[in-house]
């Protein structure tokens, strides 16, 4: 059922829930919305209460200027009340950077999970980010949001035909409309690497994953995480890639979270 909130600063907050047993939010990552989410609900909801939400700025939630990542951790701190004043977080790329922030910023959160975040694991990377993150504000203050977005992709690493592929797609006016929120996400990403500190201050349990099939530095990301935690483990998901199959992720995180 369809429900809203409204966060500290009168943002409205759009969610479904479904399913019984502890209570966790799941948190999209970039270019998507509580939908986007729902497949992984409906695997989840079997042995637990699961919320999807759409973050500020897409689907169907409000958007209040000026744009802070402290905002976004306010709308989950409602949602979070408004399901009962406790429960467990699992982010999915970008997605996950912002859950751990919750985690770390006080919240209460029971326990966290993430899925492959992005992070840079060499100096390369961490260039490439900023140049991304230079070029995608130019963009985005000129109202070029089909530059925007195919900037994203090609950062994400799809070839340019694939990317004109993608603008000729029904999906492509969809992916426009949400772009101004890609500086959301990278806001989220903060330096874009491991927030070795932030995550230190995160009590609850934790729990990060990469797919088994994903290059070697989505592990690294996923280890790091982990180790800068102090109750936190690394996983694998079997077979996966950095969009895992929902009935392949589910059974890992239904007993993670339903401990």
């Amino acid at each position: 059922m369809e429900m809203q909130t409204h966060s500290r600063d009168g943002t409205r907050v759009n969610y479904e829930r479904t399913g019984d047993g502890p209570a966790v939010v799941l948190v999209s990552g970039a270019m998507s919305t509580g939908a986007t989410m729902a497949p992984l609900a409906a695997e989840l909801s079997g042995r637990l209460d699961v919320t999807v939400y759409d973050r500020r700025g897409r689907g169907r939630s409000g958007d209040t200027a000026p744009y802070a990542v402290e905002r976004e951790v306010e709308d989950l701190a409602a949602l979070i009340e408004a399901l009962g004043g406790e429960a467990s977080l699992f982010g999915v790329s970008s997605g996950g950077a912002l859950a751990l922030r919750a985690a770390a910023g006080g919240l209460p959160v029971r326990r966290v999970a993430v899925y492959e975040v992005p992070y840079a694991m060499d100096d390369a990377t961490a260039r490439a980010g900023a140049e991304y993150r230079e070029r995608l504000t130019t963009a985005l203050a000129q109202g070029r949001h089909g530059e925007a977005v195919e900037l994203f992709l090609r950062l994400a690493g799809l070839g340019e035909e694939m990317i004109r592929g993608a603008r000729q797609s029904p999906m492509w006016a969809g992916m426009e409309s949400v772009a101004p929120s890609l500086a959301y996400d990278d806001a989220v990403m903060g330096d874009n690497r491991v927030p070795r500190s932030e995550i230190a201050s995160i009590t609850c349990p934790l729990l990060a994953l990469a797919g088994g099939a994903s290059d070697g530095w989505w592990h690294e990301a996923a280890r790091a995480i982990a180790d800068a935690a102090p109750d936190g483990r690394y996983g694998t998901v079997e077979g996966q890639t950095h969009m895992a199959e929902p009935g392949m992720l589910a059974p890992v995180l239904a007993e993670f979270f339903a401990r």
